[in-house]
């Protein structure tokens, strides 16, 4: 017989793993905190540039506007459309470096960064090692370039910090000899 006070034992748990999850792309290494924040921003960012597109005619038509003078409807439809226009460009200038996961394929030391794009998909950007540039002077939304384009990450968000150094090409021997700094790296 089934009784209601009955304690039935039931084992929760959650397996973790030591090794970070591969896919073709190599080792998952890196995933940014701020992924879906960047994505949603943009969503609403262009879905309100493209509600007011669709509410500024209604406006015109029901304010006056619309009979009034031209340099009227130019000066509403102006600064209107400034910040219908300029709002989801900056956000894409501001946003298009932050980078959402990092792969690291070892055998071949090539990297697989996934951005979004401005039309809000999935970007993936592959480049070697070798073709890491860490800017001289620090600059904003930049921790390094890959390929000439520049690429924003978190250090602290690395599943293991050697990934960041080997990435940044801080694990690489270098030398005090000021004669050094003019020869060409092998």
């Amino acid at each position: 017989m089934f009784c209601l006070n009955q304690i039935r034992p039931s084992v929760y748990g959650r397996w973790y793993s030591s090794q970070p999850s591969s896919t073709e792309d190599g080792n998952l290494i890196y995933t940014g905190n701020l992924g879906r924040a960047v994505l949603g921003v943009k969503f609403f960012s262009y879905s309100s540039s493209v509600f007011s597109l669709c509410v500024m005619p209604l406006v015109l038509m029901k304010t006056g506007i619309g009979v009034s003078s031209l340099a009227m409807k130019v000066a509403f439809c102006g600064f209107i459309g400034f910040f219908t226009f300029l709002t989801p460009v900056l956000l894409h200038l501001i946003t298009k470096g932050y980078v959402v996961r990092l792969y690291h394929n070892q055998e071949t030391d090539m990297y697989t960064v996934v951005t979004y794009s401005a039309l809000l998909v999935e970007k993936k950007t592959v480049f070697h090692q070798s073709d890491v540039k860490v800017p001289d002077v620090s600059r904003m939304f930049t921790s390094f370039y890959a390929k000439n384009k520049s690429l924003l990450v978190n250090p602290e968000m690395f599943h293991i910090p050697h990934d960041y150094n080997h990435l940044m090409g801080y694990d690489r021997p270098f030398s005090f000899d000021p004669d050094d700094i003019n020869k060409p790296e092998n």
